[in-house]
């Protein structure tokens, strides 16, 4: 009884600071918006930014690789591979939307996510969606909907918008994968993935006059730096909470997108549009909550706290439905 105490009380708190994570990624990710969008509107496309962002990652995380001796531990090189090339383009598209339409609002298309990765797990896990997610997505559409349209009777759905929509359904699989890889690869080994994928998708689009002005370039450099610190407290959250609850946490980042917007890029919100980012953001967290139907064998257990360059135990594994990985 005292062992099993000790085994909750350590779950609850690798629980507790996933969450103080994700809340950090999430004014993290906010202010990686705004910052991309000034870095576009000073020359650089969506391309250009979206390289210097992933070619850092990599650098940084190469750099970790190298301080840290064994940390590069790949094992799911297939769904490695799945995690980078979802990641890298919906990333990629979030960019092109934050080079054509407001941080805000890009960033409030980009995380209709959850939703989508709700329905998905209908046919990648056989998880049944509910009454709930339904609603949810009549709530969440009828938010983007005042926020496109800003109050008038149609939308505006310009490439930018397209844009945006399509990156959430891209990184629904994103992080999806992301929940099952973390029950074998750690998190700076995944974020290693996302960045060669994303960069692979990105190159293509960085020919061109680049900038010259060294603030802007300074911008751009920071978008990278802030990404990697992002990224890697959102992939070791995903370690502890499921998808779900990480969807609900996650929902700060339009919030934060939104107020970075406002004293750095001067953007700001009708009361419509207003009430359309609550709407969105109020379906999107009640989708995530209440979409699936219940477990009757019981919550899955979560993933394991980040193990740079420690080896996997069998019984890790094997909870998680995967076969035991030796150490090397």
């Amino acid at each position: 009884m005292i062992r099993r105490a000790l085994r909750g009380g350590g779950a609850l708190v690798r629980r507790s600071g996933a969450r103080v994570q994700l809340f950090a990624s999430g004014v993290l990710f906010g202010l990686l918006a705004a910052f991309t969008r000034i870095a576009a509107t000073g020359g650089f496309s969506a391309g250009q930014v979206a390289t210097v962002r992933f070619a850092i990652g990599a650098l940084m995380t190469m750099g970790l690789f190298w301080l840290r001796p064994g940390t590069w531990r790949p094992v799911r090189h297939r769904l490695l591979f799945t995690r980078g090339a979802l990641g890298g383009l919906a990333a990629f598209l979030y960019f092109v939307a934050l080079a054509r339409i407001p941080a805000g609002e890009a960033t409030l298309l980009n995380n209709t996510f959850p939703i989508f990765a709700t329905a998905m797990s209908f046919f990648t896990l056989g998880e049944r969606p509910t009454f709930h997610l339904a609603l949810a997505l009549v709530v969440a559409s009828v938010g983007v909907f005042l926020v496109l349209g800003g109050g008038s009777d149609s939308i505006a759905l310009g490439w930018g918008e397209v844009a945006g929509i399509a990156s959430a359904v891209l990184g629904a699989g994103a992080v999806t994968a992301i929940r099952a890889l973390r029950a074998t690869d750690n998190a700076p080994t995944i974020f290693f993935a996302f960045c060669v994928g994303g960069f692979a998708v990105s190159v293509p689009f960085a020919f061109g006059t680049w900038p010259s002005g060294a603030g802007i370039w300074l911008v751009a450099l920071a978008v990278g730096v802030i990404s990697f610190a992002a990224q890697i407290l959102m992939t070791q959250a995903y370690g502890a909470l499921t998808v779900p609850e990480a969807a609900v946490w996650q929902q700060l980042t339009p919030v934060a997108s939104y107020l970075w917007a406002m004293p750095l890029l001067d953007e700001r919100l009708s009361a419509v549009g207003a009430i359309g980012v609550l709407l969105g953001i109020a379906g999107v967290v009640y989708g995530s909550v209440f979409g699936h139907r219940p477990d009757r064998g019981g919550e899955a257990p979560p993933g394991p706290p980040l193990d740079l360059g420690q080896p996997r135990p069998a019984a890790v594994a094997l909870a998680a439905g995967l076969p035991p990985v030796k150490p090397s």
